[in-house]
């Protein structure tokens, strides 16, 4: 039996064997500055005679009761969890006393000090399996209880949990009467500031869902003192208000949990997270510099999935994580819809298709690609998964289920789920039974074809011309699996200036090609797009006409969404070879200007920046400033958004004498501390500053936020020495870091331009090092981030392949097999680029 990396064989025997019925939980948080006290009460039946365990990551048990009687603990190890043994048919009490460190990596009970005003602030991170850092538990998901909670804490502080709290002296304490899964209990405590709100208004009455009713739910927000003035609290209830209007209004369900929080949090590895009633969100989203129209857009989608998984992974939860795509998918597709129809943000879906579709499809060509749907096996296994697959290709395949059974059927089917599953746990068949049931459609194929599968396909139109009329048309399918698509073919063409759609066919695609007869005499486009409106989740081959007019107009195409699909066929031909990345560069250089989307002109400018770095020949990058004299027209644009996102493009790439210009103004003249530590950042990797850590203290001592303090460790890992970068790797192969200082000294380490700099070899003798001895948020981090993607060349490929000969935990092979690929991609490219 494992504890740490609890298997699913050995939950299943668990939740067989197990009911479990309510915990106790008192944490005593007054004790010192690096351990808390963890006093747990677990009032479980055994269903069947066995034996089993009871979780717990401490550092010291200090006793532990099984009804009444003392276990013994001097045996006790994190790894096994605590031993119960011979257990018969009966009701058990077990309690547990033990001292446990707090959390510098964002699992467990974390603890930040803001060096703004020395304040500590705490809060819980308990997904995947992370709530045994923190109570002795069951830490499964099948396994529900309710709770009892109780906080001791400094004077001053305000707790937030999952439900109200009531005050006593220092002590607070929150009673739970519904049944949650371990992963899903939070507590945020230390002195942060409230705003407070209330949602009103009304379940729309459905045939599938509970009966029409008005509704009022308290909203609360938090955040560091520090942050208090720059906490857009209006902004950020009204997106939330309207996400409960549109769950409200289609879900068929009441929000359960009574009162609603979100926190913003320091330090947090994830964008947020879903415990019920109290969200905690990265603090990053609280903007206390500038901040782009796409970092807007991704914080109300964020704001909008956390909201989702109330209903979808909360109220009802998986039975375990071969199911986590599900419940991550439901809520991203869910934010995507809610935002596009409810928000400010009606261009949701041309972002996903320009964003997380981009994300699954890079995900999907890895060789490291697996099913949506997979067998989780163990912990570890569920934790390499939060990738692009589990939530971009995820919910990219929900979208196309919902098209092939209909939005409206697709809404009765999800109410359908939650009115059979309150309170309990699900599966995807038990979606897919009422999702059936709902439109009368036959989805038997559905699954297999989609979550049993990988790769995607590709899509492509075939045709013939004769007096400018289609005389024949077609859809082709390729791949490793043909899948039933959905699909709009649309035809397009320039008129006036503008490039418009004048024709558009919808049907069902199945196998290698389908005729299209709808389209047979039509007048031939400029443009064919065969997955228009981005119904489907596949590759877009352009036909050769349609892929040239898409170079000399894309900046005419007048619909958002048929534009960002061009892009993103060019990006993937670009990832592909079969478009040169300094063709792709040329292509966003004269149509970046003319993008109106902002959240696609961030993501574009993005990935011309990778080009360059990663896909153009290196001779022909180091010589060009196509890319970099394009964005400083941008960042000296009349537009503040633009400007800003421009400039943001332009901090990425190596300093030119122009871009130097530019931030030595930027310094001079801009007040805003983003922009400023940007410009740090630029000049002194491109050694444009005499005295670097002059500058960087000068900056920090303007600056002297949390946010300041992260920039000014990626500022001076930016410098651009042999010595600075040895001494900067040898920290972070050290692994004392925490899981913020990791991340920004990792990005100042590997700074474009310092690939002279860095080191070739070394990391793969001690890849290993890091992985055994690190958290799994830490060790990832770090031996993604310090694989030598700088050194583009088949002898690093070559390096790579033979560390992967080694026997290997299954994670650190997956992370290097994965950098390997892009390094092999990024050598292919660089020799297409200089053909």
């Amino acid at each position: 039996m494992t504890s740490t990396n609890l298997t699913r064989d050995e939950a299943q025997h668990r939740s067989q064997m197990l009911r479990v019925n309510h915990y106790d939980v008192a944490l005593d948080l007054t004790q010192s500055d690096t351990h808390f006290i963890s006093t747990t009460r677990v009032d479980f039946s055994c269903l069947r005679p066995g034996s089993t365990f009871l979780d717990l990551r401490a550092e010291e048990i200090l006793d532990v009761r099984l009804s009444g009687a003392p276990l013994p603990t001097a045996a006790y190890e994190p790894e096994f969890g605590i031993p119960l043994s011979g257990l018969q048919v009966a009701n058990y009490t077990i309690e547990v006393t033990a001292r446990i460190p707090y959390s510098r990596t964002g699992e467990g009970l974390h603890r930040f000090v803001d060096p703004a005003d020395d304040q500590p602030y705490l809060y819980t991170q308990f997904e995947t399996a992370d709530a045994k850092r923190v109570f002795a538990c069951f830490d499964q998901p099948d396994l529900k209880a309710t709770y009892d909670l109780s906080f001791a804490v400094p004077a001053g502080w305000r707790v937030i949990t999952n439900g109200p709290v009531t005050q006593r002296g220092n002590t607070f304490s929150c009673h739970l009467d519904y049944p949650l899964s371990t992963y899903l209990i939070a507590v945020c405590a230390g002195p942060y500031v409230e705003f407070t709100d209330t949602w009103r208004g009304q379940l729309s009455a459905h045939p599938e869902g509970q009966p029409a009713q008005d509704l009022e739910v308290p909203l609360g927000l938090y955040c560091r003192q520090s942050l208090a003035e720059h906490l857009d609290h209006e902004r950020l209830f009204t997106e939330t208000k309207q996400g409960f209007d549109f769950y409200h209004r289609n879900f068929g369900f009441a929000y359960p949990y009574g009162k609603y929080d979100q926190i913003f949090v320091p330090e947090f590895n994830a964008g947020a997270m879903e415990n019920a009633g109290c969200v905690t969100i990265r603090d990053e989203y609280v903007f206390a510099s500038q901040a782009t129209h796409y970092m807007y857009e991704r914080r109300a989608d964020t704001i909008l999935h956390e909201l989702a998984h109330m209903w979808f992974g909360d109220l009802v939860t998986m039975q375990w994580w071969n199911d986590l795509w599900l419940n991550e998918s439901f809520a991203t597709w869910s934010a995507a819809i809610s935002q596009a129809e409810q928000t400010q943000y009606d261009t949701a879906w041309v972002t996903f298709a320009n964003v997380e579709k981009a994300w699954a499809y890079q995900q999907d060509q890895l060789p490291t690609t697996h099913p949506i749907s997979t067998d989780a096996s163990d912990i570890e296994t569920v934790e390499q998964n939060f990738d692009g697959i589990t939530y971009a290709k995820g919910a990219s395949v929900l979208k196309q289920l919902q098209a092939y059974v209909g939005r409206e059927n697709f809404f009765a089917g999800v109410r359908r789920h939650f009115a059979a599953h309150a309170w309990g746990n699900a599966t995807f068949d038990d979606l897919l039974r009422h999702l059936t049931e709902a439109s009368g459609r036959d989805l038997s194929f559905w699954a297999k074809q989609w979550l049993k599968t990988t790769g995607v396909n590709s899509l492509k139109a075939s045709f013939n011309v004769d007096n400018g009329a289609y005389t024949d048309f077609a859809v082709e399918q390729s791949g490793d699996t043909l899948r039933t698509h959905r699909v709009a073919v649309g035809l397009y063409r320039l008129d006036g200036g503008k490039v418009t759609r004048y024709q558009r066919v919808e049907l069902d695609i199945d196998g290698a090609r389908t005729d299209v007869a709808e389209l047979v005499g039509a007048p031939a486009a400029d443009l064919v797009l065969v997955n228009d409106d981005d119904l489907t989740y596949a590759l877009q081959d352009l036909d050769p006409a349609s892929r040239d007019f898409v170079v000399d107009n894309i900046d005419k195409i007048a619909d958002p969404m048929a534009r960002t699909l061009c892009w993103s066929a060019a990006w993937e031909m670009t990832r592909a070879g079969s478009m040169r990345a300094r063709d792709f560069i040329a292509l966003v250089a004269r149509g970046a200007a003319a993008e109106t989307e902002l959240s696609v002109l961030e993501r574009i400018l993005t990935q011309a920046v990778q080009a360059q770095l990663r896909y153009a020949d290196p001779t022909w990058a180091k010589d060009t400033t196509l890319l970099a004299d394009a964005l400083l027209a941008g960042a000296r644009s009349d537009d503040e958004q633009r400007r800003l996102v421009f400039a943001k493009a332009l901090g990425a790439l190596p300093l030119t004498e122009s871009s130097r210009d530019y931030f030595r103004e930027v310094l001079e003249d801009s007040e805003d501390n983003g922009m400023r530590w940007r410009a740090v950042a630029a000049l002194v990797a491109g050694g444009a500053v005499e005295d670097a850590d002059k500058l960087i203290d000068a900056e920090l001592e303007r600056d002297n936020s949390a946010t300041g303090y992260q920039a000014s460790l990626k500022a001076r890992a930016a410098i651009n020495t042999a010595e600075n970068k040895k001494a900067v790797w040898l920290e972070l192969v050290d692994g004392q870091l925490g899981n913020r200082d990791t991340g920004s000294k990792l990005a100042g380490l590997v700074f474009p331009g310092a690939e002279d700099n860095l080191p070739s070899e070394g990391y793969f003798e001690v890849a290993e090092k890091i992985w055994d001895g690190q958290s799994h948020e830490i060790a990832l981090a770090t031996v993604s981030g310090l694989f030598p993607s700088w050194d583009v060349s088949q002898a690093t490929v070559d390096r790579a392949e033979e560390f992967l000969r080694r026997d290997l935990p299954t994670g650190l092979h997956r992370v290097v097999t994965e950098q390997r690929d892009r390094t092999a991609r990024a050598v292919r490219n660089r020799a297409v680029d200089a053909s």
